[in-house]
């Protein structure tokens, strides 16, 4: 079958765009050779993308024949921090959060399939190495991850379960679609979720999902501590915290679309 210019045109859009998914913390450069050989495409058609890019400024020459992410995306993400209706639902909510418990707060989103931080407030001495900003965390793994998976619409736990029921089974979420679906109604039914050392020993975790009118998850909030290092925490008293803080936010959010 021939594919037609609009199918075209979206296949090399999709190849254009992936450029941006090569630049990592890892490997942060990328040379116009190994650009054109991860795409597995002509060195006409490259130089034309990366060209596009550049122009674009969502990638930027470091030096001659290399490449690393361009300054548009600071700004991109800059517009973001002023106007992503998330944010500013939950503007001082997590500051105000983490003075009540004392350890730091979290605002996720869900992504594909992943959950991505895009808010933080960190506690006094908090690690610098937790998850943070703009990094990305498996759905089925974590307070933050559990809690959004479970108010996820039903259409979307179906085209879900089938593509990842190993990584579901293995998070200890059920082995079936029914107990898959059970596990989920427990939190919903709870209200928020609790995790112990999924990512690292003896750390809590506890979220709680930001809401859309129809009881959807656009997102969540959450905290986490070491048991070691806080054994006054107050998982009872985190728990409402973090409940009371999602509750804001989702009430926030509402209202911003009801203006």
């Amino acid at each position: 079958m021939t594919a037609t210019p609009t199918t075209d045109s979206a296949s090399s859009l999709a190849k254009m765009l992936h450029i941006l998914q090569l630049f990592t913390e890892a490997e942060p450069v990328w040379s116009t050779a190994d650009i054109i050989d991860a795409l597995e495409t002509s060195r006409s058609t490259g130089y034309r993308y990366i060209k596009t890019l550049h122009e674009a400024g969502l990638i930027s020459a470091v030096r001659n024949g290399y490449y690393a992410l361009g300054p548009r995306i600071i700004e991109m993400d800059l517009q973001m921090r002023l106007t992503d209706p998330l944010l500013l639902a939950s503007e001082g909510v997590l500051e105000e959060l983490v003075d009540k418990i004392g350890h730091s707060a979290l605002l996720c989103t869900a992504f594909r399939d992943s959950v991505l931080c895009v808010g933080e407030c960190r506690a006094p001495q908090s690690p610098a190495n937790r998850f943070r900003r703009g990094q990305r965390r498996p759905l089925f793994q974590g307070a933050i991850s559990k809690i959004i998976l479970a108010y996820l619409p039903h259409h979307r736990l179906k085209a879900i379960y089938p593509r990842q029921r190993n990584e579901i089974e293995a998070a200890g979420l059920g082995s079936t679609w029914s107990e898959f679906r059970a596990t989920l109604g427990k939190m919903k039914k709870d209200g928020y979720a609790l995790t112990v050392g999924e990512f690292n020993p003896g750390v809590y975790g506890v979220a709680a999902p930001i809401l859309t009118d129809q009881k959807t998850s656009v997102g969540s909030v959450g905290v986490a501590w070491d048991e070691q290092v806080r054994r006054d925490v107050d998982v009872e008293h985190a728990v409402l915290a973090v409940k009371l803080a999602a509750t804001t936010i989702s009430e926030r959010l509402l209202e911003q679309q009801r203006d």
